[in-house]
């Protein structure tokens, strides 16, 4: 579904003040970006976008090129990580009731053009302004954030994903002392690290398939690591104490003393379905990866009177004095103790996307979990290297 268009215009800043050019240092691949080239996305998401093409790529650390008129807090040469929400504020709309509430990452007009003429959620998702996988992109400068000048590029990258670990991290108002994270994936490592940050003490079990996964949740901040499926619930309960309760004519066990809060970062049937089973009454599932139509038992919701929350994106975060998530992990990112280096394990060069889509893929049969695209070969990396971060 996807094709290298070395024919398009360059984009150009919309016709208001504010708004700023960026040639990107490095750009994430994400699991939406996936998703979409491999054409497995929910049909239900088509309703919040209208644009006929995506030019991909929402997890930039870039430099600034170009400064339009009325920018105050950038200039040219500036480093800077990216919020790729458009919200009622960049399309020139008066504010929707989401933008009113201090929830503009939901905003309920993210299909209408407006000001910037891209009619999706997200830069990456449309073509008015380019996406993160081009030479250039534009954004508001709203939606960018500073970063020192040797901020490590590999470190910097991950602004975007970590904001979404932090604000599901923050869905939580902590209540007990276990949790547990579905998912040793790019997503699943962010929340496992900021979970870490937030809740120094905090036992942190990840569920993963094998063993790189499970060196990639211990060195991201997790206690401890568990097979998925039934065998979690065996070790939990081995574990910590509690009863193993066996249903008749399903595989997997119920865990009477269940964990105070499930991450489910995958978002298929089977991890769903785990993650209640380790719950204990009044706990709390958070839905962090894009589940879609699927069958689901939801006995043990009304059963054990669990809470269901979603969680998308970033925004402004009450529990951090309404500042924005992006602002919290950008300073995250200057702090060592923020166990995030090992994540960036793939970079290619623009011109080899198709090898980099298959490694980022393949995921952790080749040893991948955040791979990157270096659309401006020219601008170098942070820090400079002989190499330059080759794969």
């Amino acid at each position: 579904m996807l094709s290298l268009d070395q024919r398009a215009p360059d984009p150009r800043l919309p016709d208001g003040p504010g708004w700023v050019r960026l040639r990107p240092e490095l750009a994430g691949i994400c699991g939406s970006d996936l998703g979409l080239a491999h054409g497995k996305i929910s049909f239900v998401m088509t309703a919040f976008a209208s644009a006929e093409r995506a030019f991909l790529g929402h997890e930039v650390v870039g430099v600034v090129d170009q400064v339009g008129p009325g920018v105050s807090t950038l200039r040219e040469g500036d480093r800077v990580v990216l919020d790729p929400l458009l919200s009622c504020r960049h399309r020139g709309f008066e504010a929707c009731r989401s933008c009113r509430e201090g929830v503009p990452h939901v905003c309920e007009r993210v299909d209408q053009p407006g000001l910037p003429g891209l009619g999706a959620p997200m830069l990456g998702f449309g073509d008015g302004l380019g996406g993160g996988w081009s030479q250039l992109v534009v954004a508001h400068e709203s939606q960018l954030h500073l970063v020192a000048g040797d901020l490590p590029s590999r470190r910097a990258v991950l602004a975007e994903p970590a904001s979404v670990g932090l604000h599901a991290a923050l869905r939580w108002r902590r209540r007990g002392d276990r949790a547990v994270v579905i998912g040793p994936g790019t997503i699943g490592l962010l929340v496992t690290a900021a979970l870490r940050m937030l809740h120094p003490d905090l036992d942190i079990a990840v569920v993963s398939p094998g063993l790189f996964g499970d060196d990639q949740a211990m060195a991201a901040g997790a206690s401890r690591t568990l097979r998925p499926g039934a065998a979690a619930v065996e070790a939990l309960a081995a574990a910590d104490g509690g009863r193993v309760l066996r249903p008749r004519l399903t595989k997997v066990p119920v865990l009477e003393q269940g964990v105070d809060v499930v991450f489910d970062c995958v978002g298929h049937p089977d991890t769903l379905d785990l993650g209640l089973h380790l719950l204990r009454p009044t706990g709390m599932l958070v839905l962090v990866g894009g589940a879609g139509k699927q069958p689901m038992d939801w006995s043990l919701v009304w059963n054990r009177e669990l809470t269901v929350a979603g969680s998308t994106y970033s925004g402004l975060e009450p529990t951090l004095h309404g500042r924005h998530a992006m602002s919290e992990v950008v300073r995250w990112l200057a702090d060592p103790a923020y166990p995030v280096d090992h994540l960036v394990t793939h970079s290619y060069p623009l011109a080899e996307w198709r090898q980099a889509l298959r490694v980022a893929s393949a995921g952790p049969r080749v040893g991948a979990v955040k791979v990157t695209l270096r659309p401006n070969l020219d601008l170098p990396l942070v820090p400079p290297s002989p190499d330059q971060m080759q794969r």
